[in-house]
């Protein structure tokens, strides 16, 4: 189990590449964290209002000091912290990532 704060990315990202390679879908459940196998399920629990949701880890970040997840808008949304932009979270790993890239058909 993990405690810190979470951030959410959006617009800037949407239909970009994510580390696993996968085109980044800002309304899907999904988060980057700088270490956690690519793959992994967790449970994030925002500990403000007590939501919590199944996200998995697809790309890697937040790149800013003192946080440790960055979910996607959509998850941010059911998560309910799009207003305040952080929210102090728990995650919980559900299955451990294979970390694998995936490959695109050219």
């Amino acid at each position: 189990v993990i405690t810190g704060v979470s951030s959410f990315y959006g617009t800037d990202f949407h239909g970009k590449l994510t580390a696993n390679g996968e085109v980044y879908d800002m309304y899907g459940l999904t988060a980057a964290h700088k270490t956690l196998p690519l793959n992994t399920t967790v449970r994030v629990t925002n500990l403000a209002n007590n939501k919590s949701l199944i996200l998995r880890i697809n790309d890697r970040g937040p790149y800013i000091k003192g946080r440790i997840l960055d979910c996607s808008y959509g998850a941010a949304k059911k998560l309910d912290f799009l207003l305040q932009g952080t929210t102090k979270v728990r995650i919980e790993i559900i299955e451990v990532g294979d970390n694998k890239y995936m490959k695109h058909k050219s």
